[in-house]
């Protein structure tokens, strides 16, 4: 398995998931949807994209001085404390759940296997994910939509369908309703309530984003560049128009591992070339990483799902950008200066560059040169072996930040300690942006 790494290495981000396209998404005259196998009933799940759920609606109850507060399974709308007690009971058990779901899933319908990768390991470990991920957010309607949207704009590289969305629904009441002790009439018609309006968001999403672009582009590699041992700068260009923004991530496979795949973050902001520039570190058992570092050469071709993220730039504003980046994490640091500077708006930007040694610090000339070029720029670089202070409490010491807006890449523990760091002194949570600790997981091989 993967060690944990930055948004540009093999960190992991849900690209496999549980949710694989159910049902049509065409909408009868009256306004509603019927899905085939489920009911039209509307779940107490997100009934509509930004609608509010119960949980915020102003006529919520407070809580009586003295009173025992609510547990997470206990609030929220109906459905969600249902849901959320099916998790609860399935905990010490889900490597199970999830095992027998596939088990289900691959025997009454065996058609479904080859969109899956060859190692199922991962796979199950994105199942448990997105099923917490679901209950956790099911009445934050806006946060739970756009996830969901994300999910199915990147099930279409796997060659997903919505009539696929059927066998997944009945698959997954089976394995829950095998291991949850509580589980009745009640508690199946609720989940599938929320399946239904779980999967009819996806189908939507990729519905929509089928209109405007490709399941996924190839690209040749046209330049393969080994900074370190294990680290390689790889340059692509696309069969066609690609658009992104600096700091988002795309999802990348290989020809060597046909439905493996991992996510990158660009690490350069737009370029009217087209071509696409990328930090691969290899990591020990990263079949992707590996194969990109040590395998890929010029004239190969790869595959590239949609861009995703949003660590992007605000550039209606002209507050400071304070970057930090850790080991491969400078990557999309780098694209946000450039994206910055072709913006010609003269905001400060701080970079701080952290690594584990000085081998780590691969891509320091540039950033140094960057900040030759742009009398705004500062970078500043930190070696944890040398080093008397962590990148974290460097941050801290070269402060006050107000008014800036916060920017995290690196490895998962650097991001959880980074986000305490930063509001400690003093910067908002909406200003601190960084992909969610939970997609920079790990859970590939």
């Amino acid at each position: 398995m993967d060690a944990p790494t930055t948004m540009s290495g093999e960190n992991g981000i849900p690209n496999g998931g549980w949710f694989m396209p159910r049902a049509s998404s065409s909408v009868p005259p009256d306004g509603t949807r019927e899905t085939p196998g489920a009911p039209a009933t509307a779940p107490s799940a997100p009934s509509a994209p930004g609608a509010p759920s119960a949980a915020e609606t102003p006529s919520a109850a407070p809580r009586v001085p003295g009173q025992r507060p609510a547990r997470p399974s206990e609030q929220g709308s109906p459905d969600a404390r249902v849901v959320r007690r099916t998790m609860a009971e399935i905990g010490s058990v889900a490597d199970k759940v999830t095992s027998y779901f596939y088990a289900l899933l691959f025997v009454r319908h065996p058609e479904l296997r080859p969109l899956f990768p060859p190692a199922m390991d991962t796979q199950r470990d994105r199942l448990l994910k997105a099923l917490l991920t679901a209950a956790e957010h099911i009445d934050n309607t806006p946060v739970l939509v756009e996830y969901l949207q994300n999910l199915g704009r990147g099930h279409r590289k796997y060659g997903t369908r919505p009539e696929h969305y059927p066998a997944v629904g009945e698959c997954l009441i089976g394995a829950l309703s095998k291991y949850a002790s509580q589980w009745n009439a009640e508690t199946e018609a609720a989940w599938v309530r929320t399946y239904t309006t779980i999967s009819q968001v996806m189908i939507d999403a990729a519905a929509a984003d089928e209109l405007r672009a490709p399941a996924w582009w190839h690209a040749e590699v046209v330049a393969h560049e080994a900074r370190t041992s294990d680290i390689a700068v790889i340059t692509v260009r696309p069969d066609q128009p690609y658009a992104f923004r600096a700091g988002q991530y795309a999802s990348m496979e290989t020809p060597w591992w046909p439905r493996v795949w991992r996510h990158y973050s660009f690490a350069a902001a737009p370029r009217p070339d087209g071509l696409l520039v990328f930090h691969v570190k290899a990591v020990p058992a990263g079949w992707v990483s590996n194969a990109l570092v040590h395998r890929a050469r010029p004239g190969d071709v790869v595959r590239l799902g949609p861009p995703a993220g949003s660590m992007t730039v605000d550039h209606t504003t002209d507050s400071g950008l304070l970057c930090v980046g850790g080991g491969t994490g400078i990557a999309p640091i780098k694209a946000l200066v450039e994206d910055v500077a072709e913006h010609g708006r003269r905001r400060t930007v701080e970079v701080f560059y952290g690594a584990r040694t000085d081998h780590d610090l691969y891509d320091i000339d540039t950033m140094l040169r960057l900040q030759q070029h742009h009398p705004w720029l500062s970078v500043r670089a930190f070696i944890d072996q040398q080093a008397h202070v962590t990148l974290p409490d460097a941050v801290r010491e070269f402060g006050p930040w107000n008014g800036f807006d916060a920017y995290l890449s690196g490895p998962p523990g650097m991001i959880r300690s980074g986000v305490d760091v930063l509001r400690h002194v003093g910067i908002a949570p909406a200003r601190i942006r960084h992909d969610s600790v939970e997609e920079l997981v790990v859970i590939g091989a």
